[in-house]
């Protein structure tokens, strides 16, 4: 009885595998027709025109898996860029083929990347009511200016078109809370932006007060109807 557990344990492992492999190859085929035109074969993002905001660098991203299919297959508009550089895919593979890009993506560029942010310690679990409040305070006196009061991207340094900024609407975002806080702790840039128009505020606040505010975009933001 023993034999035939090892033995079908054997097989699904190398099915598993086979199966792992055959995945990444699809992605890896798709990707180079569909995406590397932007991204590049190597994923770091290609300078070109006809762009308001350049494509990322793949190799920084801080999504997952997960959410790197979500953009894959809905488009980044839909997540709330406010420009639609980033296309919806959904209507030209089929789910399974989405999947395979976005496993690709993830395992080939932005696996390290990923190990950071899941080895990166975060709990916003025992922040004062005090932290909180600086938290909403330092959202208004900061980020609202750009991503808007209500956080849809509509803050009023849009209004001037020298700036020519792209804030995204916070009330559609991806980003778990940590990622929200680490996004805004080191900015854009360092996650694969190619402009610094989102600045990194770990350099003027301490933890605790970036917790706040992640924490505020999280419940009353993010969540907004």
């Amino acid at each position: 009885m023993n034999k035939v557990v090892l033995a079908a344990t054997i097989l699904a492992a190398i099915f598993s595998s086979g199966n792992a492999e055959s995945k990444l190859q699809k992605g890896k085929e798709i990707f180079d027709m569909a995406c590397s035109g932007c991204h590049g074969k190597n994923g770091t993002g290609i300078e070109q025109g006809g762009f308001n905001v350049q494509p990322r660098d793949l190799t920084k991203t801080i999504l997952n898996e997960e959410q790197i299919y979500q953009v894959v297959k809905k488009g980044a508009f839909h997540w709330g860029a406010v420009t639609t550089g980033m296309p919806a895919w959904e209507n030209v593979y089929d789910d399974t083929s989405l999947k395979a890009i976005a496993h690709y993506i993830y395992n080939t560029f932005a696996k390290e990347s990923g190990k950071k942010l899941e080895n990166y310690h975060y709990d916003s679990s025992k922040l004062s009511s005090k932290a909180l409040k600086r938290g909403k305070k330092i959202y208004f006196r900061n980020c609202a200016y750009c991503h808007g009061e209500e956080g849809k991207g509509n803050g009023v340094a849009t209004y001037n078109p020298e700036k020519s900024i792209f804030p995204y609407d916070l009330t559609k975002i991806l980003l778990t809370e940590k990622q929200i806080f680490l996004f805004a702790k080191y900015g854009g840039k360092h996650w694969g932006s190619k402009r610094d128009d989102m600045p990194g505020w770990g350099v003027k606040y301490d933890d605790k007060t970036l917790m706040g505010v992640a924490r505020y975009v999280e419940e009353k933001i993010k969540k907004r109807k």
